[in-house]
This record gives structure tokens, C-alpha cells and sequence, in this order.
């Protein structure tokens, strides 16, 4: 929905909020701003994503071919990518990760292609190649950063290497600071101290969560651990410089998670590694391949079947679609708070239900502040008009694991003022008057989010975290931690 958001608004207005405000992937944003402006729309920003997942199957093939020189292996690989959770998924999920892996995998492509072959034409489309990468994620460094390893592993047409990867670092260098604005907001650095990974086993659990959604899950995890450790096998002793990218591929982010502090609202998640990918399914399809063709077979129709099971299980909507009442409570709140609102009312996160209310009524608020940015939250509210409008806040009780179609009418504390209306399982809250300041914004925000943790709204957590962070960068503000404790005396 940020995305979408940012899209409406100038070319000036994304150029400033990408660079100079958020950090993250202007590439996307760029896209999606064109598609927006095209008349697209979320639907267009969707088949972007669907446009790059499907792009990335014959790349996906391609390396696998470059890595075992099997062709039965690539047309594994690319049967287990097209059953693959994480494609499948990002194929309709209007943000960038599918994006990031076409173009990863692009980049990989094209330095197999370069330094086997060289040229100053090769390495010219690897560095166009890699520009798009960390044009489209922060964590493009890491492709980087593993293309680098291989190249010291390999030490192959180094000097050649050499122009080409300061042409990346030299004209990579607005997406480098834009980096750095992202990294500044999430706390993420080097050292210890951070809140996630940091610790052998805690990346050892991730690289196993990534590698379940990579594949069919955790039950059948182990046996998959198998075939990519026998695929491995098999390209070290076969085609060691190519496996040699793979090592390169997987062991540099392992290691930066290992060597990174990360804030507790930077943890990766499976999609961060969308650029392993085409490695993993590339090892299980060699071990897979080796087998005699009607076992080869029967293998991959078993993995792309568990794959599409675990997808079916963790997102049951990709497959079953949303429920019509979850839609139809989802108009009825847009619909009420944009016939109900006013230009000035503050917002909280890029909800669904806001960018509704928005295509409704163009006069309805932009005023959104982000809900797991404490700093830019504030900033938000800083440099808002004052005196500040009305809060608004949507609390949200549909989540994959709890996907209920209701939620209790619920007020916050003190009643007098709030008002709030139920649809379906969405709780909108609102003042009845404005905020008047950031301090008054922030204490009303937290007995609203009190509220909806009385009700197990997982949101409610991660919102009530980040205005208390909030409220601590007031100078002279109140003390959140206090007036939640009162708050939370509430029961009902």
C-alpha cells in the first residue's frame, strides 16, 4: 500500500520520499509510480510483480543450466520455481521482491556470462545488470557483496573485474545513500547488540525457515536439506568454479547476518533472500536429475506438490481468493470514513482500507504515519499543520492464522474521546475532536491500540511499539510507558 501511496503524488513529492525521507527501492517505486499515473492502480502494480515472477522462470533456468551443465536438472529447477511458495506468492504481492529476483538473477547470469567470456560489452551489461539490482533492494548490496567473494574465490579476469566493479560502486553511489536513509531508520549496522540473528543457531533457524518456503515446507525440509546437499556434492566435484557462486551466494549473507546489529523492526524474512532462489533449487534439481528419468520425475511432481501444499497452507487466499465478506466489510469502512472524514485527519499505516477511502474521495487525508517507523512517525507529526486533525486508526482482526470475519465493538479509554464502528472483523477508531499536538496524538494512539490488544489484534502489538518509541523522541513529551500501564488496567 506504500507503494500505491507514494505513486499518487509528484514525481517531485516519490524523488523526496524515497530519497531523502524512507530510503528503499526507488526502482520499484519509480515503476510503480508510472503504472499508477498509467491509471493501473493496484491491480497494475500487481501484474508488474506477476510480469518480473514470470520473467524470472527461464533465469532461474538459465543458471541452474550454467551451474550443473544438465538440462534435465534446469527443467527441474524451473517445475520446483513455478510450485515455489516464495514465487508464487510475490508473484501477486505488490511490492518489489519479485522484481528483486529477476534482476538478481539477471546479474548472476551475467557475470557467469562475463567471466567466462569476458569483454568490455559482457561486463557492461553485468554492471547495467547490477545497478538494477541495488536499485531495487537494499539487500542488493549482498548480491554485491557475494559477487565480490566469488571473484577473490575464483580470481578470474580480475583486471578486467576491477573497472567493472567501480563502475558499480561509482554510479551506484545515489543508491548507496539512499541505502543508508533506510538503514539509519531500522537501526542496522555492524557490531553486536542487535535485537535479531546475531547468533549461530538464530541464522541457522532462519536459513532453515527461508529454506522451507523455498521448497515444501518444514516437514519435508529434511529431505530437501538432503538433495541440496547432494547437489552441492555434485557441482563441487563436477563444476567447481560455478559452485564456487553458490558458496558465495548463500555464505555472504549467513555471514553479514552474523556480523550485523539489526533493530528489532529490520529482521529479515524469507523474501530478504529471494536472490538465493535460483541457487538452492539448482543444487535439489541436479540430485533430483541424477535419478533414472521415471524416479527423476516422480520426485519432482512429490516436491512441487508438497511445495504448492505448504503455499496452500501458509496463504490459502492465493488459491481460494479473499472471502466476500472480508471485501465487503473492507468497502463499507472505506466507505464510511471517507464520506466521514476530513482533509486533515491523521492516519496510521498504508492500510487497505485508507487507499480505499482515498480512491473514493480524492479530498480524503494523505496524512499517513508509517506504523513501524517511530522516528518517521514522529517526523510526520512534527512537520504536520497544526493544530493536528482527528486520529484515525483501523484495527485489523483478519491474519493468516486468524482469519476472523468479526470483531467486537470495542472504545478506547477515555470513551468520551472515541468513537469507533465495527465492519466485519475491521474495528475503525476516531476522535471526535483533533489531536491538537504530537503528545495528545500519541497518548490517544496507545489507548487505541490498548484496545485492540484486549481484542488479540496482532497489529495492535507492533503499532503500540512504535508510538511508544514515539513518544520517547518528544522532548518534554509524555511518558508512554506510563500511560500504557494505565491503560492497560482496562478490562472489559
Amino acid at each position: 500500500m506504500l507503494v500505491l501511496t507514494v505513486g499518487r503524488g509528484s514525481f517531485s513529492d516519490l524523488v523526496d520520499t524515497v530519497g531523502h525521507r524512507r530510503g528503499g527501492a526507488p526502482l520499484h517505486f519509480v515503476l510503480a509510480w508510472l503504472v499508477e499515473h498509467a491509471g493501473g492502480g493496484l491491480v497494475g502494480i500487481r501484474l508488474l510483480s506477476a510480469i518480473f515472477a514470470v520473467a524470472s522462470i527461464p533465469l532461474i533456468g538459465a543458471i541452474t543450466r550454467r551451474l550443473t551443465n544438465d538440462r534435465r536438472a534446469a527443467i527441474v529447477a524451473t517445475v520446483l520455481a513455478v510450485s515455489s511458495w516464495v514465487l508464487l506468492f510475490h508473484a501477486v504481492y505488490a511490492r518489489m521482491y519479485s522484481l528483486f529476483l529477476f534482476t538478481s538473477a539477471l546479474s548472476y547470469l551475467a557475470l557467469l556470462n562475463a567471466q567466462r567470456d569476458g569483454g568490455m560489452r559482457r561486463w557492461s551489461l553485468w554492471v547495467a545488470a547490477t545497478l538494477l539490482v541495488v536499485a531495487t533492494h537494499p539487500y542488493g548490496a549482498l548480491v554485491l557483496g557475494s559477487q565480490v567473494v566469488y571473484m577473490l574465490m575464483t580470481r578470474r579476469r580480475m583486471r578486467e573485474a576491477l573497472f567493472a566493479f567501480g563502475a558499480v560502486f561509482v554510479l551506484g553511489l545515489p543508491f548507496w545513500i539512499i541505502d543508508r536513509t533506510l538503514a539509519g531508520r531500522f537501526d542496522v549496522g555492524v557490531g553486536g547488540g542487535g535485537a535479531t540473528l546475531g547468533r549461530p543457531d538464530r541464522v541457522l533457524l532462519y536459513l532453515g525457515e527461508t529454506a522451507g518456503d523455498f521448497s515444501a515446507g518444514p516437514i519435508v525440509l529434511p529431505a530437501v536439506l538432503f538433495l541440496f546437499a547432494l547437489g552441492a556434492w555434485l557441482a563441487w566435484r563436477e563444476r567447481r568454479r560455478e559452485a564456487l557462486l553458490v558458496v558465495a551466494a548463500v555464505g555472504t549473507p549467513a555471514a553479514a547476518f552474523l556480523l550485523a546489529r539489526l533493530g528489532a523492526s529490520a529482521a529479515p524474512e524469507t523474501r530478504h533472500l529471494i536472490f538465493v532462489l535460483p541457487f538452492f533449487l539448482a543444487l535439489v534439481a541436479a540430485a533430483v536429475a541424477r535419478r533414472p528419468a521415471k524416479l527423476a520425475a516422480a520426485v519432482t511432481v512429490v516436491l512441487a506438490a508438497g511445495s504448492i501444499g505448504w503455499a496452500w497452507h501458509k496463504t490459502p487466499t492465493l488459491f481460494a481468493g479473499e472471502p466476500q465478506e472480508r471485501v465487503n466489510a473492507r468497502e463499507a469502512a472505506a466507505k464510511w470514513i471517507s464520506e466521514t472524514g476530513r482533509p486533515d485527519d491523521i492516519l496510521l499505516g498504508y492500510d487497505p482500507v485508507f487507499v480505499a477511502a482515498q480512491e473514493r474521495d480524492p479530498r480524503f487525508s494523505r496524512l499517513i504515519v508509517p506504523r513501524a517507523d517511530a522516528r518517521l512517525a514522529l517526523q510526520e507529526l512534527q512537520e504536520a499543520r497544526h493544530p493536528l486533525g482527528r486520529g484515525v486508526w483501523v484495527l485489523n482482526a483478519w491474519t493468516t492464522g486468524d482469519q476472523r470475519l468479526s470483531v467486537p465493538w470495542r472504545l478506547p479509554r477515555p470513551e468520551s474521546d472515541f468513537e469507533a464502528r465495527v465492519f466485519g472483523p475491521y474495528l475503525v477508531v476516531r476522535t471526535r475532536a483533533r489531536t491538537e499536538t504530537p503528545e495528545r496524538y500519541l497518548r490517544l494512539a496507545a489507548a487505541a491500540m490498548v484496545a485492540g490488544k484486549t481484542l488479540g489484534i496482532v497489529d495492535a502489538d507492533v503499532n503500540f511499539s512504535t508510538i511508544v518509541r514515539a513518544s520517547t523522541r518528544l522532548e518534554g513529551g509524555y511518558d508512554a510507558a506510563s500511560s500504557a500501564r494505565s491503560a492497560s488496567t482496562i478490562s472489559r
